[in-house]
């Protein structure tokens, strides 16, 4: 469904940084601010997105739909180049679960589809590639079970992406089963040793990090993407000057709130 770019990785942006012979990470060399991807994402719920599209809702202008494959259809429309899918019944039930909604987005679309929410497992992997996702996004825990994330990376490849929450107090708060909960530098470390080369950082409603993020992205030969936290034009730019590989945009996209087209004309 992806045209596969020389030169580039799976998300259509230009890794450039160097690896060592082992496959473990080495810190990368600064670089220059690049244009970066806006991913629209939409979260599925029972075979429906949780939020309404209906960015003409202020003014009263055109339809509202809760029609994930026709919101998709409308970002494609719009120039997105990659569509991020959230399971929100996956994510709570372990497995996905909607997989139908899933596949009528990529019998309407041709851009990429990335998925999350119940992608633990490889077999979990196998039927998501099979309903028409291109890329899956695991969950933090999988950093706690490195053979797991091995037989993810065997099915998936360079399609895995992992998502951390970098936030303190959620790193604090979750259930790690070493004793001391380890900093965002440490985790991405131990995801670049097992071969992971796509990072999630996932904010919620949390404005992000920018030093935090720019000491990932400079010391990480991976793409990071920046999920969440976004509220308007500004928020794009400010993470385009981080140098990430992607910004996930949902809610103010559905709104209205930002617009696509302008999004990626600022993200350039």
């Amino acid at each position: 469904m992806s045209a596969s770019i020389a030169g580039s990785s799976r998300t259509g942006v230009r890794w450039g940084r160097p690896r060592r012979r082992d496959g473990a990470w080495r810190p990368a060399r600064p670089t220059e601010p690049r244009g970066v991807q806006v991913i629209p994402s939409i979260d599925l719920e029972k075979g429906r997105s949780r939020v309404v599209y209906w960015p003409g809702a202020a003014s009263g202008i055109g339809a509202p739909t809760d029609r994930p494959d026709r919101i998709a259809e409308q970002f494609v429309r719009s120039g997105a180049p990659v569509i991020h899918l959230v399971d929100f019944d996956g994510a709570r039930a372990g497995q996905p679960a909607n997989l139908e909604a899933v596949a009528q987005v990529a019998a309407r679309i041709a851009i990429p589809i990335q998925l999350a929410g119940g992608m633990e497992g490889p077999e979990n992997i196998r039927l998501a590639f099979a309903a028409g996702a291109t890329r899956v996004v695991l969950a933090m825990s999988v950093v706690e079970d490195p053979a797991l994330l091995r037989e993810c990376l065997s099915v998936a490849g360079d399609w895995l992406a992992v998502g951390l929450d970098p936030r303190p107090d959620r790193l604090a708060a979750f259930p790690w089963r070493r004793s001391v909960a380890p900093p965002l530098e440490t985790l991405v470390g131990e995801l670049g040793q097992l071969g992971v080369h796509r990072l999630v950082l996932s904010h919620g409603g949390s404005v992000p990090d920018l030093g935090l993020i720019g000491r990932i992205v400079r010391s990480v030969d991976a793409d990071v993407f920046v999920a969440g936290g976004v509220s308007d034009l500004d928020g794009i730019r400010r993470l385009q000057e981080a140098n990430v590989a992607a910004i996930i945009v949902g809610e103010p996209l559905l709104s209205g709130a930002i617009d696509l087209p302008a999004a990626l004309q600022a993200a350039a």
